[in-house]
């Protein structure tokens, strides 16, 4: 169906892609594996008709295409479901689906009726019981991603791209979004799957493209290759130390958070972190651990509750003062909360600590460079130059920024909110490697994860949450997924055994 050959792109100071190829059968789930930074978002984009290649060639069912733009992708059936969701909100199913090509009557306005209709039959198709007038924004991010299918369907896609698509969805909805993939595969739509989650990619998928530094490594079939052998494709090495967690005894305490009440949101949440101490907060979808920390940094208001650092009532905290305290957090969304993507490395590394190279209009650049310097030199952040706009680098190294940043301001509790959430194994390793170094100098911190795989390796203690509540608390001794989902599941007003 699709034979990408030798396919090359060059950016200023990057070889994006050497040599890339790639072929996709009919009623194949094709995984494309790698770490941020070696090359699966520009190959996308080339075959999305977003860049345009510099070099090779694209066949499309043994006829060589050229895909210059957008629409010329679009004519030779492929799709793009990119991770960010681009949907409008305030409109409707069927005016997303059509948007920008409404079907017209014979007068020349939109046919709502026609709209409606073939609207109707595309989420049937992928397995979406809502009706085409529903307007989008009352739907879940997994509902919004079989819009994008629908919508992708309209075109007359045979090859989709599903870029990380399950990076924000539940246990459930990744079912019903695999049911949807394995409906689309029957119908003989190639499916072109990117995802670093491992477990999925032996779930779903037939055969894999590992690919590193802009290069095309191996194809292997899923049901012939494992875990390790992906691993060491991806990154040029073993990581046997994937975890790397050396258990203390934890040190006095450094926060405490009694009896946080936020109307809804929060009941009686009541908590503590000692220094050298990594505490993680599990729970499902919606549970309220975002909520509650950002309850505790003066983000979100609460109603009632009180919160002490080293043992001195703090009060309502803000933003501000909570660093005064100590007390920062790396927030879940890096790209809307974490970082000023069209700034540079160097921008971004200093932006919580301007007061110590900035007096009046005055810049002290040795200080300056000094904290940046030691910002990519401590987390390993790979840059081309600290002048490299951040939204350029891989997410792996855009994660470790804005973990720079905050540890620029010298912590003593840190807030980790999904920290390696679309990073790659290879970013994983070195992220968890940084989290045990701070644990050893004596850092708190509080981890927000929905893979219980890094809470079970990486966590002294955990917090479970359900309906805004605590639930359960597990000793490293007593972890298990099990007893952790038995908590996270616990029906409201109920107390889990």
């Amino acid at each position: 169906m699709l034979d990408v050959r030798g396919v090359h792109k060059r950016f200023p100071g990057v070889y994006a892609l050497n040599d890339v190829k790639l072929d996709l059968k009919a009623g194949e789930v094709h995984a494309l594996l790698g770490e941020n930074g070696a090359g699966k978002s520009t190959l996308i984009n080339v075959l999305g008709g977003i860049y345009k290649a510099d070099a090779g060639e694209i066949f499309i069912d043994g006829e060589q295409v050229f895909i210059g733009n957008v629409l010329d992708s679009h004519k030779c059936g492929i799709s793009i479901i990119h991770q960010e969701l681009v949907l409008v909100p305030y409109m409707s199913i069927a005016e997303n689906i059509f948007l920008g090509r409404e079907p017209r009557n014979g007068i020349g306005t939109v046919d709502k009726s026609k709209m409606h209709r073939d609207a109707q039959k595309l989420i049937e198709t992928v397995g979406l019981n809502m009706k085409a007038n529903t307007p989008v924004r009352r739907l879940s991010v997994a509902q919004q991603q079989m819009v994008e299918i629908a919508k992708a369907l309209s075109l007359n896609a045979r090859i989709l791209i599903m870029d990380e698509p399950t990076s924000s969805l539940t246990n459930n909805e990744v079912e019903i979004l695999f049911q949807t993939v394995r409906r689309l595969k029957e119908q003989g739509v190639g499916i072109i799957y990117v995802s670093h989650r491992m477990s999925e990619l032996f779930e779903i998928t037939d055969r894999i493209t590992i690919m590193r530094d802009g290069q095309y490594i191996d194809t292997k079939r899923t049901d012939e290759t494992n875990t390790d052998e992906l691993v060491y494709l991806m990154v040029g090495r073993e990581l046997r130390n994937y975890y790397t967690r050396n258990r203390r005894e934890p040190g006095k305490v450094l926060l405490e958070v009694k009896d946080i009440n936020s109307r809804n949101v929060l009941h009686n949440v009541s908590f503590q972190v000692r220094e050298g101490e990594i505490l993680g907060f599990a729970g499902l979808v919606g549970a309220g651990r975002s909520e509650l920390m950002r309850a505790i940094l003066g983000l979100d208001r609460y109603d009632s509750g009180q919160i002490a650092i080293e043992g001195k009532n703090v009060g309502l905290l803000s933003g501000a003062n909570a660093q005064m305290h100590g007390l920062v957090m790396v927030p879940e969304n890096r790209k809307l909360q974490g970082l000023i993507l069209k700034n540079t490395v160097s921008f971004n590394l200093t932006l919580s600590v301007l007061h110590e190279f900035i007096r009046g209009i005055f810049v002290n650049k040795k200080n300056e460079s000094g904290i940046v310097d030691k910002g990519i030199k401590t987390l390993r952040i790979r840059t081309p130059s600290p002048k490299q706009k951040v939204g350029n680098l891989s997410g792996g190294n855009q994660q470790k920024v804005v973990i720079g940043k905050w540890l620029a301001s010298n912590p003593r509790i840190l807030i980790l909110d999904e920290p390696t959430r679309g990073v790659d194994v290879g970013a994983k390793s070195d992220i968890y490697a940084i989290m045990d170094d701070l644990a050893a100098q004596g850092i708190a911190i509080i981890m927000i994860s929905s893979e219980l795989n890094e809470i079970i390796n990486m966590c002294d203690r955990v917090l479970v949450m359900a309906h805004g509540r605590i639930t359960g608390e597990l000793v490293h001794e007593d972890f298990s997924q099990e007893r952790i989902m038995q908590y996270a599941t616990t029906i409201e007003g109920e107390v889990a055994q």
